[in-house]
């Protein structure tokens, strides 16, 4: 495949508009390769000095029908020709995007109701939590992250997220997740036998003052570095749970939505959560999320009591029922599992190769590749990432970057990426490997 044409990362406009952003706007924006966004489509984006490049981020698992979508655009500005905002009363969009979406639940999930953000998404599930078990404290997971909103903060097992923050809302009780490359207790799986979901009761005993409601956890850890559990331990978490008659809350905020090649990620192993967050492909550029549930839980909730000036507006109706029309009629669950497997192969023979590539995990169109000091071939290295990334924008790719130590790339384009543009991008980052 020929590679793109070498490009200046920052090129002068986007220096000029990058030095403006310092004066302007505070340095606590997600730290990204310098490129200024000028303008996008499917896979492609374009920066305001004219350079293309293939983009692996998605805008952070976001846009999984495409750049612009034709059909998304459409809907939105047909819709905001229309109207677009009337609070809380029911519109023909709302109530049809809340009737389809409910379609594609597991069937134990048989109501919907919409917000604007993944952390808004996240707070509505404690608090029904809450009010519904009567209980105050909520399992969680090391190296969690479910938003930056105080609710999330006290179930999110980053420090990050956390740090000089002070005291987060409290009841979350942390325990560890199945990060098996960095095992917290040093085993290795499979002779581990879940080892992590062993220690969960003494955890329990010697943390929870016997208040205990639910748990929340990732089907995998995005922020933590698109950690993955084995295959069977969220099985056996919702196990532990229903025995012990706990809700189960699944954070599919950036999982859903075709992203690990089924519509959900709890699909693979058929796990039945009560309730399930959900968010970013959902509107797929427009601001939208969703808190799905069981009927009886979400009835313990009086009228208003969730209500929100945004969730639900006509105009993220309108885009959910347009990426829900897109996700059908273009396979894209199907096409994020066959170009994933192809992805994900080319992959594992880098790892052969280059000792600075400790691991590659993920499933579909989700993957996190942890780079480490080819020394010893497993102590983190964010500073090989920051030089990755900044070689591959410069070669057509965008990449970001993830991790509790800050040294997992990203791989998430957008579902509607081909194999020979996937693979395209895939020769950038072994080039960008070879050179650091």
């Amino acid at each position: 495949m020929n590679p793109l044409p070498k490009r200046e990362v920052p090129g002068p406009k986007s220096r000029a508009l990058l030095e403006l952003s310092r004066t302007v706007e505070p340095p606590c924006a997600v730290d990204q390769v310098p490129v200024v966004w000028d303008h996008a489509e499917r896979v492609w984006v374009t920066d305001v000095d004219g350079n293309r490049y293939i983009d692996f981020t998605s805008g952070v698992l976001v846009t999984n029908v495409g750049h612009t979508h034709p059909g998304l655009v459409q809907a939105i500005q047909k819709q905001a020709s229309r109207l677009m905002n009337c609070y809380s009363f029911p519109t023909p969009e709302r109530v049809t995007a809340a009737s389809r979406l409910v379609k594609t639940f597991p069937p134990n999930l048989d109501k919907v109701f919409f917000l604007s953000t993944g952390s808004e998404a996240t707070e509505a599930a404690l608090r029904v939590a809450r009010r519904y078990t009567g209980k105050q404290e909520i399992v969680a997971f090391y190296g969690a992250f479910h938003g930056r909103t105080y609710g999330a903060m006290g179930v999110s097992g980053i420090q990050g997220v956390r740090r000089q923050f002070g005291v987060p809302v409290p009841g979350g009780i942390m325990a560890p997740y199945a990060y098996c490359y960095r095992c917290f207790y040093g085993r290795t799986y499979p002779e581990c036998e879940f080892f992590c979901l062993k220690t969960l009761d003494r955890i329990i005993g010697s943390s929870s003052s016997d208040d205990l409601g639910a748990v929340i956890v990732e089907p995998y850890q995005g922020t933590a570095g698109f950690v993955f559990p084995p295959e069977g331990w969220l099985t056996e978490l919702a196990k532990w749970a229903r025995q012990r008659s706990l809700l189960l809350i699944v954070d599919e905020v950036q999982s859903s939505f075709g992203r690990t090649g089924k519509m959900y990620a709890i699909e693979w192993e058929g796990v039945r959560a009560q309730m399930l967050c959900l968010g970013k492909g959902l509107g797929s550029g427009v601001a939208c999320s969703a808190l799905a549930g069981e009927s009886k839980v979400f009835e313990c909730m009086s009228p208003g009591e969730l209500s929100s000036t945004w969730g639900g507006n006509p105009v993220s109706s309108a885009a959910a029922l347009a990426v829900l029309d897109v996700m059908e009629k273009e396979k894209l669950a199907e096409n994020a599992l066959k170009v994933g497997e192809v992805l994900k192969s080319r992959f594992m023979e880098m790892k052969k190769k280059y000792r600075c590539l400790g691991d590659v995990r993920g499933r579909g169109l989700v993957m996190g590749l942890e780079l480490v000091d080819p020394k010893d071939g497993y102590t983190p290295s964010p500073e090989l990432i920051g030089r990755l990334i900044q070689r591959c924008a410069e070669n057509g790719l965008l990449l970001g970057k993830v991790g509790i130590y800050g040294n997992v790339i990203r791989i998430a384009p957008p579902l509607v990426i081909t194999q020979e543009e996937a693979l395209t991008g895939a020769d950038i980052i072994e080039a960008g490997l070879k050179s650091i």
